[in-house]
This record gives C-alpha cells, sequence and structure tokens, in this order.
C-alpha cells in the first residue's frame, strides 16, 4: 500500500513551504482514527506524517512471535468503524495490522498520508500564528498540529555494563528479528512483562535452553481468547446491533472485572494466587513468581501460557541480577555466568514524551518541560504550546481496558475545536495556565490513594519522584464526560486578523 507522496499539500510557490491546516504525527491507531473522523466531519484539509514505510505504530513494529492484544477485539478497534471479521476474541499482530490498514483506505486517509516522512523539530511563529515544521521532505507550516505518536513508540534498551561486547546476537522485542533462527539455540529473554509473557511460550519448544531473566514478578490473569466461529462472524454482518451488544458486554468485563483489579484487588489477587499454584507446581519456581506488590500497581499480564512456559525442563528463570554482560552471554551478582547465543531484550518502551521535536512559545520540548512531572489540560492540551494537542497524552493510559476509549474521546474534543475555530474566526488557542494546573492538582488527589502510587511497587507508571502522570483515575466514562465538550472559557484565543479591504 502507498500513500501519495504529492498534491496533498498546498505549497507556497515563492518560499517552497508545505502548508496544511491539520498536521497529525504518527499513523498509528490514535493518529488514523483522527484522520478518519476528520474527513467524516468534512475535514480535508490535513496531512498525516509518518517516519516509517507504512502505517500502523504499535501493530506495524509489534511483530514478535504471539504478539497479541489483551483487550478483547471488538472493543480494541474504532467504535465508528466495527469490524464483524474478527477471527479471535483477541485479535493477533497481523489481524489488527490489517484492520487498520484496511479502515484507513476504505475512509480515504492514505491520500493524506505522507509515509518516511519524520517531522524532525517545530516551533510556534508567533506573528503567522502558525507552526512551522521541519520535516524529513521539507517544510511545512501548519494551522494546528495533532500529536499522535504514541507514549509507548520507543524500544527501551537497558544501560547493562558489556551488553556492547556481546559476541552472539541480539535485538528487542519491538523489532524482532525474523532472519534470526532460534531453533536448537540457547536463548536468554531479559525481562518478563507483557510482551515477554507473549513470546516466551511461543519460542520455548524451538530453543535447546531457554533463560529467563526476571527483576520482579508480575500479577497474571486468565486471558480467555478463543476463536470467533464463522457462525458468529455472519450474524454480525447481519446483525450489526448484535455486534454492539457484544462489544457492550466486553467493556462492562473490562470495566468492572479488570477495572476492579486495579480499584479493589483483594479478590483478583486470591484468583491469580490460586491459579499461580495451579499452574507452578514446583514450590521455589512459584516463590520466585509471586509478587511482593498489589496486583495493579504494574501492568497485569494477561496470560493462559507463560507461567506452564517457565516450568518446562529447557528453561531457567534467573532472579539474582545481571552484574554485567560478557561476549559470552550474562554474568549474574551470584557469579554465574549464563552462556548465551541470542538474547532478546523484552524491556519495554520509553514513556513518552522522547519523541516528540516540537518547541512551545518559550522555545522548550514538552522533554525539557516535562523533566519532572508531565501535566497537560486534560491529557490533550498544553499551556505555552498553541493550537496543539496531544493524543494519548499524560494521565490517559490504562490500567484495565482499550486505549481507543481514551484517544476517541480526545479525538472529538479536537474536532469540537476545529469546530469552534471555524465558528468564531479564531486563528489560536491556548490553555491557561491556571486551567491546566487546577486540572492537574485534582488527577493528582485522586490518584494519590489508588493502587498505582500505594501498591508497593517500581513500574514505568510511576514519575521519577512521586505519582504518577501516565494513568487516568478512574474508569473510561467519567474520562468521556471530562471531554464531552470544548471548553473554550479555559483558553485564550486570538481571533483571525480580517483582510484588509
Amino acid at each position: 500500500m502507498t500513500a501519495v507522496q504529492h498534491d496533498v499539500l498546498d505549497t507556497d510557490g515563492d518560499t517552497g513551504v508545505d502548508r496544511v491546516r491539520v498536521a497529525i504525527v504518527g499513523a498509528g491507531f490514535a493518529g488514523l482514527g483522527m484522520a478518519i473522523r476528520l474527513r467524516q466531519a468534512g475535514h480535508h484539509d490535513f496531512t498525516v506524517f509518518e517516519r516509517a514505510a507504512e502505517v500502523g505504530g504499535t501493530w506495524r513494529d509489534n511483530s514478535y512471535p504471539g504478539a497479541a492484544v489483551d483487550v478483547r477485539s471488538h472493543l480494541y478497534s474504532y467504535s465508528f468503524a466495527p469490524n464483524p471479521d474478527w477471527t479471535q476474541v483477541l485479535a493477533g499482530q497481523a489481524e489488527l495490522w490489517d484492520y487498520i490498514r484496511r479502515v484507513s483506505r476504505e475512509n480515504g486517509v492514505m491520500d493524506h498520508v505522507r509515509l518516511e516522512t519524520e517531522v524532525l523539530s517545530g516551533a510556534w511563529d508567533e506573528q503567522a500564528q502558525r507552526w512551522r515544521l521541519q520535516t524529513s521532505r521539507g517544510e511545512v507550516e501548519a494551522q494546528f498540529v495533532v500529536s499522535a505518536m504514541g507514549p509507548l513508540s520507543r524500544p527501551s534498551v537497558p544501560d547493562l555494563p558489556g551488553l556492547g561486547t556481546f559476541a552472539g546476537h541480539v535485538f528487542h522485542s519491538g523489532r524482532w528479528d525474523h532472519e534470526h533462527d532460534l531453533t536448537g539455540k540457547r536463548v536468554g529473554v531479559i525481562g518478563t512483562g507483557s510482551s515477554a509473557a507473549q513470546f516466551i511460550p511461543e519460542i520455548q519448544p524451538e530453543v535447546a535452553h531457554l533463560t529467563v531473566f526476571q527483576r520482579t514478578p508480575h500479577w497474571t490473569f486468565p486471558r480467555l481468547n478463543r476463536r470467533i466461529t464463522d457462525r458468529e462472524r455472519a450474524l454480525y454482518h447481519r446483525f450489526p446491533a448484535l455486534q454492539r451488544l457484544v462489544r457492550a458486554r466486553q467493556y462492562w468485563y473490562h470495566e468492572l472485572v479488570l477495572g476492579s483489579a486495579v480499584q479493589n484487588p483483594l479478590v483478583t489477587e486470591t484468583v491469580s494466587k490460586l491459579r499461580l499454584r495451579r499452574q507452578v507446581k514446583d514450590p521455589e519456581l512459584r516463590r520466585k513468581l509471586t509478587p511482593g506488590y498489589r496486583m495493579g500497581c504494574k501492568r497485569i499480564v494477561i496470560n493462559d501460557t507463560f507461567l506452564p512456559a517457565l516450568t518446562k525442563p529447557n528453561v531457567d528463570l534467573v532472579t539474582d541480577p545481571i552484574a554485567r554482560i560478557t561476549p559470552t552471554g550474562v554474568l549474574t551478582a551470584d557469579g554465574t555466568e549464563h552462556l548465551l547465543d541470542t538474547i532478546v531484550l523484552g524491556t519495554g518502551f520509553q514513556v513518552m514524551p522522547v519523541a516528540d521535536p516540537l518547541r512551545g512559545r518559550a522555545g522548550d520540548t514538552l522533554t525539557e518541560r516535562w523533566a519532572e512531572r508531565r501535566a497537560a489540560h486534560l491529557g490533550t492540551s498544553v499551556h505555552g504550546f498553541p493550537n496543539y494537542f496531544m493524543l494519548v497524552g499524560p494521565n490517559t493510559a490504562t490500567g484495565h481496558t482499550s486505549i481507543l476509549l481514551y484517544a476517541e474521546p480526545q479525538i472529538e474534543y479536537v474536532l469540537q475545536a476545529l469546530e469552534h475555530a471555524d465558528r468564531h474566526g479564531i486563528g489560536s488557542f491556548e490553555v491557561r495556565q491556571s486551567a491546566q494546573d487546577a486540572y492537574n492538582v485534582g488527577i493528582q488527589e485522586r490518584l494519590a490513594t489508588t493502587v498505582w502510587t500505594t501498591g508497593g511497587c517500581d513500574s514505568w507508571y510511576l514519575n521519577e519522584r512521586d505519582g504518577t502522570s501516565v494513568l487516568w483515575p478512574g474508569f473510561t466514562w467519567s474520562f468521556r464526560k471530562a471531554l464531552r465538550r470544548f471548553d473554550h472559557e479555559n483558553y485564550e484565543m486570538t481571533r483571525t486578523p480580517r483582510p484588509h479591504a
């Protein structure tokens, strides 16, 4: 699939600068969802900038064996683009990626996508009331910027002494090397989070020996996946209301069952411990796999095959800290060298906004501004960054359900902002510092008593010093309510100058 690389932008013939009203940075689920809703609402002057050669974001990049969503498929899809053809209750990577590309084609947004075009930097031009973006294909001028780069889009490579000296093969699970054959190899996996829990059971049968290095054990919860029958899919095609009913049931399962796991984890901890006892018979191994913190404090691993895989004869679980990487393997703090042919880093991703290159009114990037704590108004707009919106920004992530239930209200909020600008002749708007501060004080007060901040664990949810600027402190309906309308009274606005007669 090839996106049109010309005539989607107006070009100023005198300066050679491309002009567009809305620049969307990133072509994953959020960015393409924004593009689809813009077209559906009658807006056509927008461009999606994607640094990769294909759209798809997470589901393009994470192609490791066993990669799949841990949220029910009907829920992990756009509400405005249901898919009656899901083949599994929890879809795999290939099916999700196909869905994203198909929906983009059917809604005509691919003609608005510039592939292999990275936004390298950007600055707000106060006089022109525009963003000036420097891309890998030239300069672009945009009235509005929507950042949809994803909070977990860049692999996190641990700073392990000696990693560069390893004579074997090393790669990150988020950039799986499919050309490298693991058959008969001695493989080490560093990390036991959600990605590792999916690929470990897939590679275990084919490797000679698998050494899994665990820093912290994870709580697990049943995945309960199954194939969706041909009859079910036929019914969804014939009766779309039935699929909406199934989606609603899945919504309440995630809100009430999994949501309760992070709000009140006592019952789900008991279920998880009983499950661990049933799947892992060896007391010593079970001890290593038993978390010492409250369930939900770290991301829950939704998986049915991970724990059984660790009990196989060709698998060792190592909990001693890694001292350093040697040319032939991994040396742990107890003095043991684990000889390996391949190391797979299942070490997760850097948390936003490391990829955001834009500089606001004061000349600082969000990375610089948010060195200690990330803060935005409604997780969507930032003081000092006029005409800028962020999808899946601070405190919009979820520990229990589909991230699209947070991204879609943000998309609708941005649409309302654009329509407000059209109706009232607004050239630019910027959220007031007072409104942003008040919002974030309320968020942090609500988060102070949650399991994420009081559960006794160290996770990527947490800020460097205190609290979390990643997660939303409640259920999805409260987030949707908070963004139900564009609160223009919380913004400073500048009207578009009228042309001289």
